[in-house]
Order: structure tokens, then sequence, then C-alpha cells
């Protein structure tokens, strides 16, 4: 993995299993965040050498077309075995060490339920790291450092949202970070029965991000979910319209 030492700092930091996890999942939340003038930042766990489709050289310089469409600062990617993906201490420390040099306020996260076993790994995987990176016996380079908060993309998980994203005016650019993946996502006999053809996935797409748009009001959403319950100080600042 890669070990130099990381002079960004970012308020955002996405972690993901596999190079394009982040742009199906919170790629709009990340585009509208940056268009706050928020620094963001993407960490994918492996470098995507199990695929069905392309190799993990592809993958590389895929992800880093889609992270120049997204607007994140920075992009790196550890290799932690894809398709094996295992919660041990050592790659919590590896974790911990990219979130004390970087040092997010929020990390997204994937939902802990999941099809694949290497996303719901890094959902555990990636809180036990945001909470060994605040111990100061564990020793890095860096000073320690805990997130202040901790969001789950769950855009494909069966649960209700505990917030949307609005990113109606990122959309389109949403799409263009996903279709960077051309190993991936472009027609080809390779994985023709695992994954959706090319001219379907716009639709698809953007047909959940408007499901889910709706649910808060707007034409396009993601969704996220937070174990904690939320404060409120002024009950006439809820967003999202009754009746």
């Amino acid at each position: 993995m890669h070990a130099e030492a990381i002079e960004f700092r970012a308020d955002i930091l996405a972690i993901a299993a596999h190079r394009d996890d982040v742009e199906q999942t919170c790629g709009g939340t990340l585009l509208r965040m940056a268009a706050r003038g928020l620094r963001t930042a993407i960490l994918d766990l492996t470098q995507g050498e199990a695929g069905t489709r392309g190799t993990a050289a592809d993958r590389a310089r895929e992800a880093e077309e889609a992270a120049r469409i997204l607007g994140v600062g920075l992009r790196q990617a550890l290799d932690f075995p894809d398709g094996a993906l295992a919660n041990t201490l050592e790659n919590r420390i590896a974790i911990a060490r990219i979130l004390r040099q970087l040092r997010p306020r929020v990390v997204i996260l994937p939902y802990w339920q999941a099809r694949h076993p290497d996303h719901a790994i890094t959902a555990t995987l990636g809180y036990e790291a945001c909470f060994l990176s605040g111990l100061k016996k564990i020793e890095t380079d860096s000073d320690p450092h805990r997130p202040f908060k901790i969001v789950y993309a769950s855009l494909y998980a069966d649960v209700r949202p505990s917030f949307i994203v609005d990113i109606t005016p990122f959309v389109e650019q949403r799409h263009q970070a996903l279709m960077a993946y051309r190993s991936q996502y472009a027609n080809q006999s390779a994985g023709t029965g695992l994954f959706v053809p090319e001219e379907e996935i716009r639709e698809r797409t953007f047909a959940e991000a408007r499901h889910y748009g709706l649910l808060a009001g707007v034409r396009y959403g993601e969704p996220f979910v937070q174990k904690e319950v939320g404060l409120v100080d002024d009950l006439t600042l809820l967003p999202v319209q009754t009746l």
C-alpha cells in the first residue's frame, strides 16, 4: 500500500471497497460538497484486481479520471485483497494512518449490510478505523484524529434513509464520473450476465436518484443513514414539506 505522507487535508472522506463504488453511491454528494468549497477525498481499499472486467491498471486510470470529474482533492487506493477484505488490526491501522493525515470531519462509508462481502466489511472496518484513529497509544507518524461524523451511503440498501442530499445540479457530472470506468460499463463479452447493458445504465441510475429525490421533494437525490438521532435548533427551518 502507499505509505507516503499526505499533505492534503479533507473536510469529507469517502471510503469504499472498490474503485467505482463511490461514483455509484455518493458521487453527487461529493460534487455538491466540492461546489460548496469543502475539501473532498476518496480512499479505495482495493486495487480491483479480482473484478470480472478490466485490470487493476485500467481501474487506476479510470479512477483518476473519475476523481477529476468529481472535483475531489485527493484519491488514494490501498492494496487490501479484492474480494477478500478482512477487518484486521493491521488493516484498521493502515486506514487510521490515512485518517490522521487527512483529518476529515465527515467520513462516508458503505451501508453495513450488502450483497458484496467487501462492502459490508468496509462499513465495519472503516468505523473501527475511525475509532482507532483517535487512540493516543496507537502510534503512527501523525497525531490522533477522530472524525466528528460517520454517515453511510445507503443507495442499494432496503432501508429508510436518515436524510437525502439534493444532487439535482450535479446528476450529469455524477453519471460522467461513473462512465469514466469504460472497462466496467462499456458493452463487452466479459460479464455479460452480471453487468447492466451500457445503454441501460443511465436509465437505471437516474431512476434511483429520482426515487430518492422524490422522497425529499427534490428532483434527484442520494440517500444516507446515520446511527445518531438528529438535533434541531429551529422547527421553522426544517426542510421537506409535509403536505
